[in-house]
């Protein structure tokens, strides 16, 4: 058996990975430190600015179908999914949660592609603005390490 880690600092270079980012608008105070975060993360993996495609849509629910059009548009080695959905008093907070983490999955799945999902859910805003730094960092390092491990066991 091959050596199953062969250590973070070749699962973590991004040289030369193009990465697509799908960001919700909605609560954009939070996806935006999310998405600064994660490009800054990707930059210092050695993701070059250019291999980045960001693309914004209206709120989680948008997410899926965004990243659908990237993977089967082809071109990148990983997507990265930024949101946040904070709970309110309805039901609706459950519905976009499990909708969106659902489609998510599935784009990946169906399409053999990683996908970092750091659509962020929580009770408040003071948690969401407590994990959006790390949870768009986190992303990056998701997206370059899935990366070159699929390259690996393709």
């Amino acid at each position: 058996m091959q050596n199953a880690n062969k250590g973070a600092s070749a699962a973590l270079n991004g040289k030369g990975l193009r990465i697509g980012i799908v960001q919700a608008r909605f609560n954009e105070d939070i996806t935006g430190a999310l998405a600064e975060a994660c490009l800054a993360e990707l930059a210092a993996l050695g993701v070059s600015a250019s291999d980045i495609e960001h693309h914004h849509v209206p709120g989680a629910l948008e997410v899926p179908v965004a990243l659908q059009a990237l993977a089967e548009r082809g071109g990148c080695h990983a997507l990265v999914a930024l949101g946040c959905i904070i709970r309110g008093e309805t039901y609706h907070f459950e519905l976009v949660a499990n909708e969106s983490g659902a489609g998510v999955s599935r784009v990946s799945l169906d399409y053999r592609i990683p996908i970092a999902n750091a659509i962020i859910t929580t009770e408040n805003l003071a948690q969401a603005m407590a994990r959006q730094t790390d949870k768009g960092r986190d992303a990056a390092r998701v997206a370059v390490e899935m990366a070159r491990l699929l390259a690996q066991l393709s």
